[in-house]
């Protein structure tokens, strides 16, 4: 039985804003020969070894108490990095003007992965101009986006 990431949120977000930092990301990957818990988290300043270290000891015991996961599991806590995942519109919204890159759940025109400029958003759907065609995709149709670094 698989869990829910609002439900995994809903546990931890508390936990993690105690600790002074932001809930940025959860994923939960089942496949494969183990069980995978990711713990995106984030703060103004950075995040650091520490900040990581304290998440993971106090997510661990919650999760443990609340046994929400079946089975074995490995959990990973970690800053989103450059390429950072983006999952709420809010997050689209922090990173307008950037290049992200995108794979749809459903192919749209034939295909399924986007890279372009995030120029806005529009209610539940992001605004996306790629090579100079604007493109609307609702965010529950998103599978996985991310950042674009500049360097």
């Amino acid at each position: 039985m698989a869990v829910a990431d609002s439900t995994l949120k809903a546990l931890l977000q508390p936990v993690i804003e105690a600790l002074g930092c932001e809930l940025w990301g959860i994923e939960l990957q089942t496949g494969g020969k183990r069980k995978v818990l990711r713990i995106y988290i984030d703060r103004e300043e950075g995040i650091g070894v520490e900040d990581c270290e304290r998440v993971s000891r106090q997510s661990s015991s919650v999760l443990d108490v609340e046994d929400v996961i079946s089975g074995e599991y490995v959990l990973e806590v970690s800053s989103p990095g450059m390429d950072r995942p983006l999952y709420e519109l809010d997050q689209y919204q922090r990173f307008v003007g950037e290049d992200i890159s995108l794979k749809l759940r459903f192919p749209y025109d034939g295909r399924r992965n986007f890279k372009g400029r995030l120029v806005g958003i529009d209610g539940d759907e992001i605004v996306l101009v790629v090579a100079d065609t604007e493109y609307l995709f609702p965010i529950e149709g998103i599978d996985k986006a991310n950042v674009v670094p500049r360097f």
